[in-house]
């Protein structure tokens, strides 16, 4: 089991006695209303941890679980690259653990895995968001028109983002 430290925050896989502390943080109406889920968001947790082509990791910050980040790998040789996402507890924002977050596994997904190219693809108008991947190397590269449905039923714009392995901040 890889266990990733980063300035501020530790990263470790996902196990199942984490789905509750993760599924009480999607629970919170700020990490919900992007994040979004059914009823049993324990239960969407889980099925993230038993999704093959996904790799979950928890994010510690003093001793708590405070957020997940998972990603996914394309590996057909012609379009390699990987995506991430990822949620943090509320409570936590604004101190810089979420750009702590992305850079530690940024660099690891470049330097032990080899990937040249990393994406993710936050709502068009999360502000924080941006401003925290902008902060680890993330560029935009374009809106997404009506990329994802909303709880309200209305479709939403997401932002692609991607950062290229030299671009990665320190």
């Amino acid at each position: 089991m890889t266990v990733l430290r980063g300035a501020l925050v530790t990263l470790r896989p996902t196990v199942p006695a984490d789905v509750p502390a993760l599924a009480a943080i999607r629970a919170t109406p700020e990490v919900r209303a992007r994040w979004q889920g059914g009823d049993n968001l324990a239960a969407e947790v889980a099925a993230d941890l038993d999704d093959p082509g996904t790799h979950c990791l928890t994010v510690e910050y003093e001793d708590r679980t405070i957020g997940m980040i998972q990603w996914h790998a394309e590996e057909s040789p012609e379009y390699r690259h990987a995506g991430m996402d990822l949620f943090l507890d509320p409570a936590v924002h604004g101190k810089g653990l979420g750009t702590d977050t992305v850079r530690t596994l940024a660099r690891h997904l470049v330097d032990d895995h080899g990937h040249h190219r990393l994406t993710i693809d936050p709502a068009a108008d999360n502000a924080a968001a941006i401003r925290c991947y902008t902060k680890a190397g993330f560029r935009p590269v374009g809106v997404m028109r009506q990329y994802e449905r909303g709880a309200d039923g209305t479709w939403h714009d997401g932002l692609l983002m991607d950062l290229l392995a030299d671009e990665l901040t320190a």
